[in-house]
């Protein structure tokens, strides 16, 4: 380390007293030495993330407001299926609930988990620090009517999540250690090469697989850790806490938590899912309703409040309009419905038909979006609105805080672990989407699944000790990136999809 100092500063003076100003990205040299490793990290990054993102969240003006059209397509995806397939994400609701208490499991289905335990992993995968404090931003920016938008958006997703995690189990591939492998990957390569394409479709499935790899190690690993660790600073005493500068420590920590559970893969990630997910969605469902009984007196005027503002067409421009906008891209930002990734968790579950884990799969945004998201939005419109917290200059998860600790001092705490809960889960879920990606790239071999979960947790190690937003950035365009092709696909199976689920419904009912 002394060495690598001695040379930096050498060459940076070197570079200072040299006529020829070499730059990189338009910034002198010896600049970008003295910068720290986030920043270095982030000014090689950052003109590709944000090529990237202007492509992939390009936005065109509607009614004086930008929409992305990367949500656009994803919500006229979940509108189209809602209406395709006779609105399943209504007609399935009671045979999913009857197919997660197992009622039709048989032991001796193919596969690794229960439908339980893929639907936790799957929720464990989306329900995080964006249900807490993106929906604060999602009110803030678009007013409460985005709360309406949201609970719409997440309506409508259900019925994407249905075709495919449908496809999801249905071209899964079984290895021969017992273990199964499925995602878009697979049904997007399946498509193509049953008509005639086999390189293409090859092609397809190693774009999507790259693309997931690198949004895991971003959004679903670096993230996530990062969020981790400023919760426990908040819970243990922010400058005065022991991991105060010692983020390391922490990611150490936490690298070895998350390490004990997907060294065991799918089953041990699933059975550590199916404990966690039930308790961290109980405790914050548990404390937001209270904090909304609390609130009782302005609940009825903050639902007229949150109706009137969605459908308030006078000041259409930047009213109905904004708050529907930022409403469908909060919910798809929330519950990934269209991306594809949770059909990865899906696929790993035992049946013999796929058309149940698809079922199942409606439950995913239901609880994600409609309730989780939901009881957050009224949190903040019952509390924060009436008591002149939208004031304060607050946002994100701080407002959605605020609006718990006006009326119980301590429930900050709570959010905390809440919060601390679904980072952790989420690496996990996450964790699992990359492997496979990972393995579908570069083989099933057992040294081969090794190094990425080697890889995996020293990224989380990373995160707790650099913010690298350009990174961030990046990958969560790539993960967006690939809902192109994924619902492409969707399309284009849709007949076979409406078929397969006339032929469950007559064989069940």
């Amino acid at each position: 380390m002394q060495y690598a100092r001695s040379g930096r500063l050498i060459f940076a003076i070197l570079c200072t007293q040299s006529r020829v100003r070499l730059t990189f990205n338009h910034q002198p040299i010896e600049k970008i030495i003295r910068m720290s490793i986030d920043q270095q990290i982030d000014q090689v990054i950052k003109p590709l993330a944000q090529g990237l993102s202007e492509v992939v969240f390009y936005e065109i003006p509607l009614f004086g407001q930008g929409f992305p059209i990367i949500v656009m397509w994803l919500v006229a995806a979940a509108l189209f299926f809602t209406a395709y397939l006779g609105f399943i994400n209504i007609r399935g609701f009671t045979a999913a609930i009857d197919i997660v208490r197992g009622r039709h499991a048989k032991s001796s289905d193919p596969g690794e988990i229960t439908h339980f335990q893929a639907l936790s992993t799957a929720i464990s995968g989306t329900v995080g620090v964006g249900n807490i404090g993106g929906v604060a931003v999602a009110i803030s920016i678009g007013g409460p009517g985005a709360a309406f938008w949201l609970f719409v958006a997440g309506f409508l997703a259900m019925s994407t999540k249905f075709v495919e995690c449908t496809l999801g189990v249905k071209y899964r591939r079984y290895n021969e250690d017992g273990s199964v492998s499925g995602g878009p990957m697979y049904y997007l390569e399946h498509f193509l090469e049953s008509r005639g394409f086999p390189s293409l479709g090859k092609l397809l499935g190693g774009f999507y697989a790259l693309a997931l790899v690198i949004g895991c190690f971003g959004i679903g690993n670096m993230f996530q850790s990062n969020q981790a660790y400023v919760q426990m600073l908040t819970i243990t005493g922010g400058e005065n806490s022991i991991f105060a500068d010692r983020g390391w420590l922490f990611g150490l920590i936490l690298a070895g938590a998350v390490g004990a559970v997907i060294i065991g893969g799918i089953r041990s990630i699933a059975s550590v899912a199916s404990k966690i997910v039930p308790f961290m969605a109980a405790l914050y469902v548990f404390a937001a309703v209270l904090i909304i009984a609390m609130s009782y007196q302005h609940l009825g005027s903050s639902i007229n409040l949150i109706v009137s503002s969605a459908f308030g067409w006078a000041s259409v421009s930047g009213g109905a309009i904004g708050a529907m906008i930022v409403g469908f891209q909060r919910a798809a930002f929330s519950n990934e419905a269209g991306i594809g990734s949770a059909s990865i968790a899906h696929s790993a579950v035992k049946t013999d038909e796929p058309i149940t884990e698809g079922l199942v799969s409606l439950l995913e945004p239901f609880i994600d979006t409609m309730i989780v998201c939901t009881l957050t939005s009224l949190v903040i419109v019952t509390t924060a609105y009436p008591n002149g917290l939208m004031e304060g200059g607050l946002e994100g998860i701080a407002l959605t805080s605020a609006s718990f600790a006006h009326h119980i001092s301590w429930s900050p705490y709570v959010m905390s672990i809440a919060a601390l809960l679904f980072a952790f889960s989420t690496g996990i879920a996450w964790a699992y989407y990359g492997l496979k990606s990972w393995t579908y790239l570069f083989g099933e071999a057992a040294l081969t699944q090794l190094l990425f979960k080697l890889i995996f947790c020293a990224f989380i190690c990373l995160g707790c000790m650099i913010n690298v937003k350009a990174v961030l950035d990046f990958s969560d365009a790539m993960v967006f990136l690939i809902a192109l092709p994924n619902i492409i696909g969707l399309y284009l199976y849709g007949p076979e999809i409406k078929k397969d689920l006339e032929v469950y419904m007559a064989k069940h009912n």
